[in-house]
């Protein structure tokens, strides 16, 4: 799909008619005809021993796969369904503990579904600050494997959000469109590096070498990098050898699903 153009945000915007104060799906957060819960998957600092944040990734009501719900969006309720999975995801969290535990939020957002941020965000603001969630300890996170062929639109998104005091991440980094291009308009504060690159990187010279690079621009470009996608304890030393904290994957622990993980389930403190 291609970026979102000026004719398609402001068509997008008379469809979910959007005012100063924002629109009526913003305020309530409803996801159209779809139903779909969440599971968490943690984020570890393997420096600190803690649970650095948790990523809310999409459940059928019953735990079923992602794919089951997201085969349903489409552009009659993909802004509907991208707006619910904020205000839910933010919701079922808080219901869990994650304020108590001072643990960040990652959201998965569709920016296809995003035609003014700065009125998009509201519902996201709101919700919130109704759970006593602060601002800084949530995470947009977008996938590289979207096309956005306006990156420049992209950037702004993700500048608003920044703006508004989120923070921001590019999931899947080195697996699909954006990459180095958006990195030229934009530094979020988090890359999460492709878990393709991840697979058996202690045994695979090439993999190593673009690993190696992807930490010093990370570094040099003052973003925190996330290996995620580990699975076995090579690929975890490797990284760790390289001077990375952040990491995520079944070797510390699978997608909870209705549930959050604890610094003891993660990494057997």
């Amino acid at each position: 799909m291609a970026g979102v153009d000026d004719e398609q945000r402001e068509r997008g915007g008379r469809q979910c008619g959007h005012g100063e104060s924002g629109c009526s799906i913003c305020r309530n957060g409803r996801g159209g005809e779809l139903d779909f819960s969440f599971a968490y998957q943690p984020i570890v600092d393997l420096q600190s021993r803690r649970v650095y944040a948790h990523e809310a990734l999409v459940r059928g009501l019953g735990g079923e796969s992602a794919a089951s719900v997201l085969e349903r969006v489409d552009d009659g309720n993909r802004y509907a369904f991208d707006q619910a999975c904020r205000v839910h995801a933010i919701d079922l969290a808080c219901d869990l503990g994650l304020v108590e535990r001072q643990e960040k939020l990652s959201i998965n957002f569709l920016p296809h579904a995003v035609y003014r941020p700065e009125l998009c965000i509201q519902t996201t603001l709101q919700i919130a600050r109704q759970r006593d969630l602060a601002i800084g300890n949530v995470i947009f996170e977008v996938t590289e494997g979207e096309r956005i062929e306006d990156g420049p639109w992209f950037a702004s998104i993700l500048q608003e959000y920044r703006r508004q005091g989120f923070l921001t991440a590019i999931d899947d980094f080195g697996a699909g469109y954006a990459g180095l291009r958006l990195l030229a308009d934009f530094q979020p504060d988090l890359i999460k590096l492709d878990m393709d690159l991840v697979r058996n990187v202690d045994r695979l010279a090439a993999r190593q070498a673009i690993a190696r690079a992807a930490i010093r621009l990370a570094e040099e470009l003052r973003i925190d990098l996330v290996v995620e996608g580990v699975e076995s304890a090579g690929e975890r030393d490797f990284f760790v050898h390289e001077g990375v904290r952040l990491f995520q994957g079944y070797l510390f622990c699978e997608p909870q699903f209705r549930g959050l993980a604890d610094t003891a389930r993660c990494l057997g403190a």
